[in-house]
């Protein structure tokens, strides 16, 4: 048997999703010089709204080798990049930053766009190893095009990260909405994948009692409507070759869901629903679940065996795994632990696919050039096979959940 075949030859592991920016003055070289005075001037008045950053989390954002040396240990090869920091203009970090009102987009975007420059050159520091997802606002569907033509000419082949517009933002059309054909056709014809990642698409919820929960509660639901938009709102239809991926939300929901829309969908073609009249409404040629199944993936980031449920509708070559570095709910530094509580009684041929290969072929890592570095971390079968005995001690809420359960377990 050759060593390419052999089944208990280490896994290949790829985290899809990580996440990585620049600092402010970092940014700074990357803006256009037109912009940089002002940006001087907004830098004076800046104040930083997370100014502790435990255990040196800060500098994992740019700091190539501390990273390296951490995704390593961890037992991880390769990385999709996500963005992380606060891009130039802005009050807080891109990926949860609301998106940008009119007043503020040509500033925004100028911040973005130094992002996607950085960007570039951290990807290049650690070729083959890293997927950037570049950075675009739906603002301006020209600005739009021409941002997601430089991301596809500068090699980011983690693709785009697409923005998701909440009820509370009037300003902007939904998904489904067909002014945005022109951006699905230039994503389509430059081959880039569509990403969206959970806290996406969620109203504001002010500061009352309750505001909190209720958006930790309610997130799964609000980002999960850019996935009914596209498929309801027939861009994959449309669109065909597109790819899209909804990263750190499982994939345990997806089947109901696709029920659901399914359902739907045969209510409107037969015409009418209870006794409300839909024979007007234009309907897609196939079920929903039909586009799920061939446009759509899910990155199952620090899962547990709840997470990843259903991937026999879904396609166990749709899911991916991350360890969500270097945020605190991540499953890093116990990744080796994280997949032994998800995979430990799962094929291990699965468990390869999800662990590394549906990446490599999602966001086109050549998987067999990592093979050997990655080979060297260790990450075998036998060792994801062994159940895990001890949750970690860590703020990842899949130890948390897993250690909630047990003892309530051991209590009844």
């Amino acid at each position: 048997m050759s060593p390419a075949n052999n089944p208990s030859r280490p896994y290949v592991v790829i985290t899809a999703d990580t996440h990585a920016g620049g600092s402010l003055d970092m940014y700074r070289e990357y803006l256009d010089p037109k912009d940089r005075d002002e940006f001087d001037a907004w830098r004076g008045r800046y104040r930083n709204p997370s100014k502790k950053h435990i255990g040196g989390k800060k500098t994992k954002n740019w700091d190539s080798a501390q990273r390296t040396a951490d995704l390593e240990a961890d037992g991880v090869i390769a990385e999709v990049n996500f963005p992380n920091t606060v891009p130039p203009f802005y009050d807080q970090a891109f990926h949860v930053a609301p998106l940008p009102k009119p007043e503020q987009y040509q500033r925004w975007r100028a911040g973005t766009r130094a992002h996607n420059r950085w960007l570039v050159d951290f990807c290049a520091e650690l070729p083959g190893r890293r997927a950037g997802i570049g950075l675009i606002q739906l603002n301006d569907i020209d600005d739009a095009i021409e941002d997601v033509q430089w991301i596809a000419e500068r090699g980011l082949k983690g693709g785009v990260l697409l923005p998701l517009p909440s009820p509370s933002d009037v300003h902007l059309r939904p998904l489904y909405d067909s002014a945005y054909d022109p951006l699905w056709a230039a994503i389509q014809d430059c081959d880039l994948v569509l990403n969206q990642h959970s806290g996406q698409g969620s109203p504001e919820y002010g500061s009352e009692q309750g505001a909190d929960a209720l958006w930790v509660m309610e997130m799964p639901f609000f980002v999960q409507r850019g996935f009914c938009q596209l498929i309801l709102g027939g861009v994959f239809e449309r669109f065909p070759k597109l790819r899209y991926i909804l990263t750190e939300s499982g994939c345990a929901w997806a089947p109901g869901l696709m029920r659901r829309l399914d359902g739907i969908h045969m209510g409107m073609k037969m015409g009418m629903m209870g006794e409300v009249d839909y024979s007007k409404s234009k309907t897609l040629k196939e079920p929903p679940s039909f586009y799920a199944r061939r446009n759509c993936w899910y990155g199952a980031s620090f899962p547990s065996t709840q997470d990843i449920k259903g991937r026999e509708i879904v396609g166990v070559d749709r899911i991916l795994w991350g360890n969500d570095y270097p945020h605190f709910e991540g499953c890093y530094p116990y990744s080796r632990e994280n997949m032994r509580l998800a995979y430990s009684d799962i094929d291990p041929v699965e468990v390869r696919m999800m662990l590394g290969e549906n990446a490599a072929k999602l966001y086109g890592f050549d998987i067999e050039a990592l093979r050997p570095a990655a080979e060297k971390l260790g990450i075998t079968p036998e060792l994801v096979a062994t159940p895990l005995d001890e949750i970690p001690d860590s703020g990842c809420p899949t130890f948390q959940r897993a250690r909630y359960e047990r003892q309530r377990a051991a209590a009844s």
